[in-house]
């Protein structure tokens, strides 16, 4: 039996939105894990980088991981409310989430901030969708 790839294989709406923010913490803190055990062992005087290592990560690890949970979460919201007022999944869903997602997240510093992080999320949404594509 083949296996069809894309859309048809996702969770429906309301499991998709715990599934995304899941996933989207448990890469933020997989990444963070990276980074701030790189980042610590750097900044760390020598004799204690390893102290300084497992201190960084242990401080900004899960906050990172959090960060990348709410914009996960705000993703998947706006994904499921596409998918349920236009009554399809296609790419768009994806490229206008990511705009929205990205204008929400934005809101507190202003309509120019909002209007560059939206046009931003939606060119990064419309490349990783169109790469997925190919």
């Amino acid at each position: 039996m083949a296996r069809h790839s894309g859309m048809q294989d996702r969770e429906p709406c309301p499991w998709r939105i715990v599934d995304d923010v899941g996933g989207a913490f448990t890469m933020g803190a997989v990444g963070g894990t990276v980074w701030h055990t790189i980042k610590g062992l750097r900044m760390s005087p020598k004799g204690g980088k390893i102290a300084g290592a497992v201190s960084a990560v242990t401080a900004r690890a899960p906050v990172l991981g959090g960060q990348f949970a709410v914009w996960g979460g705000l993703f998947a919201c706006c994904d499921c409310t596409l998918t349920a007022i236009r009554q399809k999944e296609d790419p768009w869903n994806a490229i206008m989430s990511g705009a929205a997602t990205g204008g929400i997240l934005a809101a507190r510093a202003g309509p120019q901030a909002m209007f560059t992080s939206a046009v931003f999320g939606g060119v990064i949404l419309a490349l990783i969708e169109g790469a997925s594509i190919m």
